[in-house]
């Protein structure tokens, strides 16, 4: 958590079958000195919301599956080489009929 930049429980609007989203967020040098602030350079956690209906089930698919998952991401992310980390990545958890997903990151 030392590495994360930010984590946001989302609320509003429904986001589909997303549960959990992790966004690395290069310094983007190339946008002509309008880059991104220093501090804002790492990882950004987002927690979508869930219908209550479904909630106790995604808690344990989070806890089984998505969280180890979601270690695994940051870890590399960490670890990856500079050109890795001077690209924009994302990777998001998708939930739908109580099984999980991800989606590759761009």
């Amino acid at each position: 958590m030392a590495r994360v930049k930010d984590l946001a429980f989302l609320s509003g609007h429904d986001s589909g079958t997303i549960v959990l989203g992790v966004t690395w967020l290069a310094p983007n040098p190339q946008n002509y000195g309008r880059g991104v602030h220093p501090d804002m350079v790492g990882l950004h956690i987002g927690v979508h919301p869930v219908d209550a209906t479904a909630r106790a089930a995604t808690r344990a698919v989070l806890r089984a599956q998505i969280l180890p998952q979601l270690r695994e991401w940051v870890t590399r992310a960490i670890a990856a080489d500079e050109t890795w980390q001077l690209t924009d990545h994302e990777y998001y958890w998708h939930m739908a009929d109580g099984r999980c997903s991800g989606a590759p990151d761009r």
